[in-house]
Parts: structure tokens; C-alpha cells; sequence
């Protein structure tokens, strides 16, 4: 295979045996998820329901990145020196567009955790400044408020997100009336990581536009997961990770900066290679895995030989599935949103007897269930996060066991 060339080609992953048995509007046709399911490796003694933090890569994608490290090994530094540019930016090129957003306000990082840090401490704060964010926001971005309210003065203001919101506005007026003279930036969550709603970002992005403040997107489960375009949000920043739903290399993120903001932002790193309105000052990490990056573009290939559409679809599908068995019955709580445009894969569940670590632990000890215990002051459960290859006799155990869990 040559370095000029080491993506894999889609007819690569069979994209005609995994076309076959799917019939649009049905994602719960069982012959075209059973033969997907064969392109994953999956351990024959748990069930994972853990796809959130990381979602392992398909078998063809795996296959390739193999390759790519193997390739990269052999050729050493003079791969690092003569073609590493080139595949750089020809990877840079393909999640543009793939995004379908401009490639100078794109950069590929190591995951949503480094793309946030990079935007929130790269604006020029000072003291009295403030910043809006949700508790239910990711623990890591909320660390990094803390330290700029210690290093610089700033005032945090955190809101808190109903878990069954009825109407946008009801969420959207959260932000809004949090809006003061000094507010500098909202951090919103494209999908809140621990009950898997998803928010109105477009709306909460014109209420802040309105009112001449920045927001920052953490889309960190939101890209390959359900369709969407980041030009339609309406942002100004937006981070992501490609290994969770996307399932590129463990270590592939994304940031995405509007080019009128690109100047603005100091890099995490000093750079002097490039000029303060390139996006690319602010990628200057060290030295980089090329491999991941290779890796993430067999990643998008094979996103697409299922279908972004498609996949949203089983995703939610499997997620009603299960969710749709236990949300009346008394004694077990279902922490996300029943309306399907606020939801997809991720849900959470609580049984109101039990601590959310006992829960995780009987599913794991006695049902061989693998999930994660959710514990803050927001939601307690524990989060469920099926993926494409999961299947409905799965599920099924799994609501069976939260049955039998709740007595």
C-alpha cells in the first residue's frame, strides 16, 4: 500500500453486503444490522452498553489503521518529514467535508477535552468577565472554568437543564436571562453526556448572537451520531470527539472556529509557523499520531457506506426500544426526554431504590451488562448507550434485568 495513497478505497468495507436487507423508514430490519454487526469485534462475555465513552472501531477501519501505524513505523521520520504535511492536510480537507464547513476553520485535535481547553483558554479574559455553562455540562470543561475563576477573576454563572423539558423556549430562556453586560462566552452541550437530551443550540445561538455573545458547542457525542450541519448551528466555536460515535482511532477530535475568531484566540502551545488568522497556529501540540488522522478518514468512509440518516435512525430506534419497556413502570425513572427530537442513542435510567454505582455494578456481576454509573446533583442512573451493531434480544436482557433489579 503506498503512502501516497493509504486510505482505504469504500468497496473496502463491502459496502454492497451491507446495503443488502435495509428498507428505508425500517431501522429495525434485523438482516442488514446482523450483517453490520459481523464488522465489529465484540467480547462474547458482557453486553456493551457502554458505546458513549468510547465506541470501538469496525473491523475494516481497524484493519486499516493497523496498517497505517504499520506503514508509518517502517518509514520513520521521513515520512514525518517529507509527507506528513500532505496527508495532514488531505485529512484535514476530508472532515471538512465531511462537516461540510470550510477547512480553514477546522483543525483535527485529540478529543473534545483539548478542543474546549483550547477555546476557553485561548480568549483574552479578564477579571469581572463571565461566563454562562450548564451543571449537567462535562465535568472537564467545568474544571476549566473553575481554574480561569481562579486565575483571572472571572464569574461563572451555571444553569441547570430540566431533564423533560416541554418547549425549546423553556430551555433557550435559561440562556437568555442569564445574559449580562459581561458575559464573554456560553458553553452549550450539543447532547448532554449524561442523559443523552439534545438541545436547541440553534436557538440558543441566536438568542446569544442577539446580544453579542460568543458560544462554544461541546458536540462531543453529537458528530456521527445524528445528522446535523455545524454552519446551520449558527456558533462560533464547536469540539468534538471523533472516537466516540464516529468511530475513528481512540485519540481523533475536532475544532471548529469561525474564521472572524481564528485571530483572536491564543494557542495552547506557542506557534510562530503560522500567521494569527490561520487556524492552524492553534494545532501546534507536538508531535502527532499520524495514524489516528489516516485512521479517522477510513472512519468517515465507512460512516457513510451505512449512511448518516440510516445510522440516526437505528441509534434511536434502539434507544426507544428499550426505553418504551420500562418508563411507566413505578420505581424506575427515565432521565431522558421521550420526544425522538430530543433524544438518539443515549438514555439514561435511575431505579429509585438503588445508588446508580450498586446499579452499574448488579448489571455488570449478575447480568454481565456493561454500563456507567451517573451520580451528580443533576441525575442519578445509570447511562445506556447502545450502538449500531447492538442488538434487540440485547436490549432485552437489559430490560429484563431492570425489571427483575426494581422488584
Amino acid at each position: 500500500m503506498a503512502l501516497a495513497g493509504l486510505s482505504l478505497p469504500l468497496s473496502s468495507f463491502g459496502a454492497g453486503i451491507l446495503n443488502r436487507g435495509y428498507e428505508e423508514g425500517q431501522p429495525g430490519g434485523d438482516d442488514y444490522w446482523t450483517a453490520l454487526r459481523q464488522q465489529y469485534m465484540l467480547r462474547p462475555d458482557f453486553i456493551n452498553l457502554e458505546n458513549g465513552y468510547y465506541s470501538m472501531m469496525a473491523l475494516p477501519v481497524l484493519t486499516a489503521y493497523t496498517e497505517h501505524v504499520r506503514i508509518l513505523n517502517s518509514e520513520g521520520s521521513h515520512y514525518m518529514r517529507t509527507k506528513m504535511s500532505t496527508d495532514k492536510q488531505r485529512a484535514r480537507q476530508a472532515l471538512a467535508d465531511f462537516l461540510e464547513c470550510p477547512v480553514d476553520e477546522v483543525i483535527i485535535t485529540r478529543n473534545t477535552t483539548e478542543s474546549t481547553a483550547t477555546v476557553i483558554n485561548g480568549i483574552d479574559w479578564k477579571k469581572g468577565d463571565e461566563a454562562i455553562m450548564a451543571v449537567q455540562d462535562y465535568g472537564s470543561m467545568l474544571d476549566m472554568f473553575k481554574q480561569l475563576e481562579k486565575r483571572h477573576g472571572i464569574r461563572n454563572v451555571k444553569i441547570s437543564i430540566p431533564n423533560n423539558p416541554k418547549t425549546d423556549e423553556e430551555i433557550v430562556a435559561l440562556y437568555r436571562n442569564a445574559i449580562t453586560p459581561k458575559t464573554k462566552l456560553i458553553l452549550v452541550s450539543h447532547m448532554i453526556n449524561i442523559t443523552g437530551q439534545i438541545l436547541p443550540v440553534r436557538k440558543i445561538c441566536q438568542a446569544a448572537r442577539q446580544k453579542g455573545v460568543k458560544v462554544l458547542v461541546d458536540g462531543a457525542h453529537a458528530v456521527g451520531h445524528f445528522e446535523f450541519r455545524i454552519s446551520d448551528l449558527g456558533c462560533d466555536f464547536y469540539a468534538a470527539s471523533l472516537h466516540k460515535w464516529l468511530g475513528a482511532p481512540l485519540g481523533c477530535g475536532l475544532l471548529f472556529v469561525k474564521k472572524e475568531h481564528v485571530k483572536s484566540l491564543w494557542p495552547l502551545y506557542a506557534d510562530s509557523s503560522y500567521a494569527d488568522d490561520d487556524i492552524r497556529k492553534l494545532n501546534h501540540t507536538g508531535t502527532q499520531p499520524m495514524a489516528v488522522e489516516l485512521g479517522m478518514m477510513d472512519a468517515i468512509e465507512f460512516h457513510k457506506s451505512i449512511g448518516s440518516k440510516r445510522k440516526e435512525e437505528r441509534l434511536r430506534f434502539l434507544q426507544d426500544y428499550w426505553t418504551s419497556k420500562v418508563r411507566n413502570i413505578p420505581g424506575i425513572l427515565v432521565n431522558t426526554p421521550e420526544d425522538p427530537a430530543r433524544h438518539c442513542a443515549i438514555g439514561n435510567v435511575r431505579i429509585a431504590k438503588m445508588k446508580p454505582a450498586d446499579m452499574a455494578s448488579t448489571l455488570m456481576d449478575k447480568y454481565h451488562i456493561w454500563t456507567v454509573a451517573i451520580d451528580t446533583s443533576a441525575v442519578q442512573g445509570v447511562r445506556i448507550t447502545p450502538h449500531v451493531y447492538t442488538t434487540t434480544e440485547e436490549l432485552d436482557q437489559l430490560v429484563n434485568a431492570l425489571k427483575e433489579m426494581n422488584g
